[in-house]
């Protein structure tokens, strides 16, 4: 859990700014749940291994008898959790709200989570999610949304090149079976097969082979994952996909993996009538995509830049969880912004169009006459400071810059507005 100095929170709601505007741009709308939750609801077996990292609120009133009879059982101990993301609280909201929301509810939640990580750089055990979901839409259209949304907010934060990776969690289920796995070892050979960038296809063979998944089955994906490949590039598409996978997949699930793609590619062309040229559409088929959260039900994806190596969010489809707190399914699917990692790729940069101005004044100018230039300048539409000058002035304007100052006016006890000379910082 980190704080922030000024400047650097200033930027921050920059970027958050130009998350909101952008996903409200798309018609998204902004909701806010409560930062804690039932911890029946976040140790429901939906939130995979998240559910062990979160921070459980101890019952009100527990004695010291009570803790140590119930000291066996962590439920019993606890009634409350902080949430660990934004989608489980987001389908008790809608559980709860349905009657007061459209049809197809399109959300916006940008909010702080805790996770009980371990310590080191790039994990914190505070930070800011950046979630869009859409509720209601089994369609293909609706990740077509998230996804043209989500490269639309990258693009307008000067991260042009951005590209997702998708893959179906049908498509995995579908494979494994072909393939020969057994459906009580599914589980771990999809955390083994999740490694596949990092231990490579020998890495991952060997791995599976330790685990003692079925050896006719490691042996079948063995082979498959060194089958003869020509080298021509295909764009997403049919041809991508099915190529990507063992004969047979399923015909609705391809169908709709390149409904996306079709989708998106009508979206992304630059003036909306031209066809789009299909080596631009800004999408990867993945077949190895594994994405850990156990509540994913179908489409998974993971946002990519070519400026790093890692993912910058990530997302799916979930169609069984609303089910679970309203006794019918209802289709839902969400991308997350990983806001912490994208901030430190932003470039910083000011408002242009706010100024900020620090007056710099002498110590026996009257506070009324500082009062009253603050308030003219603030009046005209500037940011303004009061600063008391000092010998070192280079270093308190220095400080101001960092701040996100603009410029700086010299006060004395005779200044007026009309006399007032504001320089730029720079």
């Amino acid at each position: 859990m980190r704080d922030f100095l000024p400047a650097e929170k200033a930027r921050r709601e920059r970027v958050l700014a130009v998350i909101r505007e952008r996903y409200r741009a798309h018609g998204f709308d902004e909701i806010e749940t409560p930062v804690m939750e039932e911890h029946g609801r976040l140790h429901a077996g939906i939130g995979g291994d998240n559910e062990k990292l979160a921070y459980n609120v101890l019952k009100r009133g527990l004695d010291a008898d009570a803790i140590r009879a119930a000291a066996d059982d962590p439920s019993e101990l606890t009634d409350l959790g902080l949430r660990y993301d934004l989608t489980v609280p987001l389908a008790r909201f809608y559980a709860t709200n349905r009657g007061q929301l459209p049809p197809v509810f399109r959300s916006i939640q940008i909010a702080p989570v805790w996770r009980a990580e371990r310590p080191q750089k790039g994990r914190y055990r505070q930070f800011m999610q950046c979630d869009i979901d859409m509720i209601g839409d089994a369609s293909s259209r609706a990740e077509a949304e998230l996804i043209v949304a989500t490269l639309d907010t990258l693009d307008t934060l000067g991260l042009e090149g951005g590209s997702v990776r998708i893959n179906d969690r049908r498509v995995l289920d579908w494979m494994l079976d072909s393939l020969g796995f057994l459906v009580e070892e599914r589980p771990g050979v999809l955390i083994t097969i999740d490694k596949l960038d990092k231990l490579g296809p020998a890495g991952i063979v060997a791995e599976l082979r330790e685990r003692g998944a079925t050896p006719a089955a490691v042996d079948v994906f063995d082979a498959f994952l060194h089958r003869p490949q020509t080298l021509e590039y295909n764009a997403y598409g049919e041809r991508q996909i099915r190529k990507a996978l063992p004969e047979g997949a399923p015909d609705d699930i391809v169908a709709h993996l390149v409904g996306i793609g079709e989708a998106v590619a009508a979206a992304r062309t630059t003036d909306g009538a031209e066809a789009a040229i299909p080596g631009d559409i800004p999408l990867v088929f993945d077949p190895f995509l594994v994405r850990g959260m156990g509540y994913y039900t179908g489409t998974i994806f993971e946002l990519a830049h070519p400026s790093v190596t890692y993912s910058l969010g990530g997302g799916g489809r979930y169609d069984g969880m609303i089910g679970r707190f309203l006794g019918q399914d209802v289709p839902a699917v969400g991308f997350s912004i990983g806001f912490e990692r994208l901030v430190d790729l932003v470039e910083g940069q000011t408002d242009a169009a706010s100024p900020a101005v620090v007056l710099v004044h002498d110590r026996d100018v009257p506070d009324g006459q500082l009062l009253a230039l603050k308030a003219a300048l603030i009046a005209e539409g500037s940011r303004v400071r009061l600063e008391q000058r000092t010998k070192n002035l280079k270093a308190l304007l220095e400080r101001a810059a960092s701040d996100g100052y603009t410029a700086f006016a010299p006060v004395t006890a005779d200044t007026t507005r009309e006399a007032l000379e504001v320089k730029p910082l720079a």
